[in-house]
């Protein structure tokens, strides 16, 4: 019996797949998570790995119920203690959960952390969309600064300009405090109640429930409708005002390219103040591959102290998918640095333990399967190794091995008994 991958899910492959689709090759995905390692190191983030699954009651907590995550996403079942436990369908919400239970507070006023894996959500499988996805994340927690929420969206847009994305524009909001909100939200209802038999029956359940993700709704009307309804900038205290001030200067002076997009407040209903999202044309209709915003008082919300934080997730999916559709190139995957092709039984002995002692030395070594030398350089070839050392009884009998730039194509005749230090000086020498 043969069996099919589930719906929504893919393999990560060593090498590209019948299909063609290389952004499913291993050595693409670790280039990223490299460049996402490397960035959160510059910006001072420490890695953190949390459960794939948590309590149920965690994402219904810090996520909201009437989020499409936990309303409609979620992976949940009943483990064998009757408890409600789920895949994870984001990142905050168990960062936030792991910093209280481990008391993280301890360690200083402002933590900061990122988190890379994958996470779970039964959602309609599209291009760069998929039911296990994986994500790279930020948290900082302990100030509310706009400084901070500069230096998060900085970091996500540094991110996709490192990794050579073009077309990157952010889009940004503020949902204010919590007073200037509820003024909003008074407002809101007031503008629909008249329209409320005309909205869909998703935009009818939120008017009850939490009428600022009804600015979600992707249906024309709808959209047409909010066009002339009131915005949360209207309402706006004197201090949300002057923070938002102050971000968006400090993104003017650093040359980040954005616009207010004041119907813009994000999928779940952890946020506050600031929101965003980075947006790239080439992915048409869809074309968010990253967000964020400020969740001040989430963490008190799943037990912990009330601190200040803001965040941002991206999709790494998505950010391969708008690396092929830009035609952006990633470093080709690295074969082992010497294959051996032995001619003969004789020179398969010699050619195994040279192996052996390049492997002990962390050189990488692989010994071809074949005694046939055309064979043996297609599949160094094809294992894209650097350099093909071929051993037959010639060569045995006249002590020399014929090594092969597999990129130069050059060929030239070294000692066997000095070819493990030739190899490692030019190890070193590739900076390897």
């Amino acid at each position: 019996m043969q069996f099919t991958i589930p719906k929504g899910t893919f393999d990560i492959l060593p090498q590209e797949s019948k299909a063609g689709d290389r952004w499913k090759e291993v050595s693409r995905w670790a280039y990223l998570e490299n460049v996402m390692r490397t960035l959160s190191h510059n910006y001072g983030y420490q890695e953190i790995r949390t459960p794939i699954f948590e309590p149920t009651e965690l994402f219904t907590r810090g996520v909201g119920e009437t989020s499409d995550i936990v309303s409609k996403e979620m992976y949940t079942f009943l483990d064998k203690g009757e408890r409600s436990m789920s895949l994870r369908p984001e990142g905050t919400a168990s960062v936030m959960r792991a910093f209280v239970h481990n008391g993280l507070k301890q360690f200083g006023a402002i933590q900061k952390f990122f988190y890379i894996g994958p996470f779970f959500r039964y959602d309609r499988p599209q291009a760069g969309r998929y039911r296990q996805f994986h994500q790279f994340g930020a948290e900082a927690i302990g100030t509310d600064d706009p400084e901070q929420d500069f230096e998060v969206i900085d970091m996500l847009v540094e991110l996709y300009k490192r990794l050579g994305l073009k077309d990157l524009h952010v889009m940004l909001n503020t949902l204010g405090g919590p007073e200037c909100r509820g003024k909003y939200k008074e407002a809101l209802l007031a503008f629909l109640a008249p329209h409320l038999g005309t909205l869909s029956l998703e935009s009818q359940q939120r008017f009850e429930k939490n009428p600022l993700r009804i600015l979600d709704s992707k249906d024309p009307s709808e959209q047409a409708l909010l066009a002339n309804g009131p915005e949360i900038l209207d309402f706006l205290d004197d201090a949300s005002r002057k923070r938002f001030d102050t971000l968006c200067n400090l993104l003017e002076k650093r040359g980040v390219p954005f616009s207010i997009t004041p119907k813009l407040v994000r999928g779940l209903d952890y946020y506050n103040q600031t929101v965003f999202e980075v947006t790239s044309s080439a992915l048409g209709a869809q074309n968010t591959i990253g967000a964020g915003g400020r969740y001040d008082g989430l963490l008190s919300l799943v037990g912990g102290p009330d601190l200040p934080a803001i965040g941002f997730s991206t999709g790494i999916e998505r950010i391969l998918h708008t690396l092929e559709k830009q035609g952006c190139k990633l470093p080709e995957g690295k074969g082992p640095f010497a294959a051996f092709i032995p001619l003969s039984k004789e020179a398969k002995e010699t050619c195994l333990s040279l192996v052996y002692k390049l492997r002990h030395e962390e050189i990488s070594a692989e010994l071809s399967p074949t005694m046939k030398i055309q064979k043996g350089l297609q599949a160094a070839e094809k294992q894209r190794a650097q350099f093909a050392i071929i051993i037959g009884e010639d060569e045995l009998n006249q002590g020399k091995a014929q090594l092969k730039n597999m990129e130069t194509r050059e060929s030239s005749h070294i000692p066997i008994e000095s070819l493990v230090t030739d190899l490692k000086g030019k190890w070193s020498r590739h900076g390897l």
